[in-house]
C-alpha cells in the first residue's frame, strides 16, 4: 500500500506524524511524506520526503497575516486569539501547499493519504484523486475545529482543484491524554520524535542535584527564546542544575552561573527520564514529551497555542503555568520540590503507556487502502 503523508513544513508539525510513518513501513507500505521549508528535516527519519512548496517561507505568511490584521494579530501574540489567528496563518499555508499536493498525489497515487490538521490539503488531494483521508492529531487541540477554520480559507484551492468539499476523513488518530483533553478519534501513544543529535553520556544519569532542561520553540518569531533568560537570571537562587538546550547566539555567548550548562540538539526525551523537570515555551510537543517521560513541566504562556497548552498542564496538576516574567527562584523551586506535581506527571505516564502504540494503527490504516 502508499501511504502520503502530508504535514505543514514547520519541524513541530511534521515530527509527530514520523512514528506512525516508521510504523507503516516497517510493516511493508510505501510511504512518502509531503511537506516543504522546515519540514524537510523529516528526512532525517530515513523516511523519503518531497518538498511540495519549494518557495515556501513561514515568516513572509506570518508578517502578511499579522499586519493585515493588526487586532487579531495583538491577540494571537497574547495566546488568546484561540483559532482566530490560526485560520489565516494556515489558510495561507495550505493554498500555498495545495498545488503541490494535488500534482504530488496525481503522480504517486497514494492509497491512503494521512495529514495533520493544519495540512488539510492533504486532505484536498486525497478528495481530488478520490482515496481516504486520514486526520493525524499533532497538537493538543481538537482536530475537527482546526480542520474546519483552515477549510474555511481555502476556497480559492478547492475552486482550483475543483473540489466542492472536503469529505469527512475516513479515520482520525487522537494522541492526547484524556485525562488532559478529549480529543476525536482512535486513541494512539504519543511517541516523542527527536530528529537526530546525541545524547551526552552525563545526561544519561541523574546529576548529583535534580536537573532541568530548558527548551525553545523550533520556530522563530515573538517568544521563540522561551524562558532561557529567566531561567537563567534566577537558577544561582536554586538547588538544581540546569541545561539549556540550543540556546540563541547571544545567550549561548553569556557568562552562566555554576550550575547552568548548554548543550546543542539533543534528544530530549532520551534526557527527560534522569531529569527532574523540563521548562519549556509552551510548545504540544513539548507538553506531550514532559507526560511521557512523567516528569513535571513548566510550560510558558504565550502567542499561538502556548497559553491554552501551559493552561492543559496546570489544570492536570502535571506542571506549572507562567509567562517568562513569572520564572523566579520559588517557581523553579516548587517546580523540583512539589511532590503532587511529580505523582500527576508520573499518572499521565502511565495513561499515555497504556494507550495503542503507532505499531497497532497500522491495520486500522490498512483496512481503509
Amino acid at each position: 500500500m502508499r501511504v502520503l503523508v502530508a504535514s505543514a513544513p514547520l519541524i513541530g508539525h511534521v515530527f509527530p506524524l514520523l512514528p506512525l510513518a516508521l510504523a507503516l513501513r516497517d510493516a511493508g507500505h510505501e510511504v512518502l511524506v509531503a511537506t516543504a521549508a522546515d519540514g524537510l528535516a523529516a528526512a532525517r527519519s530515513g523516511l523519503p520526503v518531497r518538498d511540495v512548496a519549494p518557495a515556501f517561507d513561514f515568516g513572509r505568511i506570518a508578517r502578511g497575516v499579522l499586519l493585515r490584521h493588526p487586532l487579531i494579530a495583538r491577540a494571537e501574540l497574547a495566546g488568546t486569539a484561540g483559532t482566530r489567528g490560526a485560520a489565516l496563518l494556515f489558510g495561507q499555508v495550505n493554498d500555498e501547499l495545495a498545488d503541490g499536493l494535488v500534482a504530488l498525489a496525481r503522480e504517486w497515487s497514494p492509497d491512503v493519504v494521512v495529514h495533520e490538521p493544519f495540512a488539510v490539503a492533504g486532505a484536498l488531494a486525497a478528495a481530488r484523486i478520490g482515496v481516504p483521508a486520514v486526520r493525524h492529531e499533532n497538537s493538543l487541540f481538537d482536530g475537527r475545529e482546526l480542520v474546519r477554520v483552515t477549510t474555511e480559507r481555502l476556497t480559492r484551492a478547492l475552486r482550483r482543484h475543483h473540489v466542492a468539499a472536503i469529505p469527512p476523513p475516513a479515520g482520525a488518530i487522537a494522541v492526547a491524554p484524556p485525562s488532559v483533553v478529549t480529543q476525536d478519534g482512535w486513541p494512539m501513544r504519543y511517541e516523542p520524535y527527536a530528529g537526530g543529535g546525541a545524547l551526552p553520556d552525563w545526561l544519561r544519569e541523574p546529576g548529583e542535584r535534580p536537573r532541568v532542561l530548558v527548551s525553545r520553540s523550533t520556530v522563530a518569531g515573538p517568544g521563540g527564546a522561551g524562558p532561557m533568560r529567566a531561567v537563567v537570571a534566577a537558577a544561582d537562587r536554586v538547588d538544581a542544575e540546569f541545561v539549556l538546550v540550543r540556546p540563541h547566539g547571544r545567550l549561548s555567548r553569556s557568562v552562566f552561573p555554576a550550575n547552568v550548562r548548554t548543550v546543542d540538539w539533543i534528544p530530549i526525551g532520551a534526557a527527560l527520564p534522569a531529569s527532574a523537570a523540563l521548562v519549556h515555551h509552551g510548545g504540544a510537543g513539548s507538553v506531550l514529551g514532559a507526560l511521557v517521560a512523567g516528569v513535571p513541566q513548566l510550560a510558558t504562556t504565550g502567542a499561538g497555542d502556548r497559553r491554552y497548552n501551559a493552561t492543559l498542564v496546570a489544570n492536570r496538576g502535571a506542571g506549572l503555568a507562567a509567562p517568562p516574567a513569572g520564572i523566579s527562584a520559588d517557581v523553579l523551586t516548587r517546580l523540583v520540590t512539589d511532590t503532587q506535581l511529580a505523582a500527576a506527571a508520573r499518572q499521565v505516564s502511565r495513561e499515555i503507556a497504556a494507550m495503542p502504540p503507532p505499531a497497532e494503527l497500522v491495520a486500522r490504516i490498512e483496512s481503509l487502502g
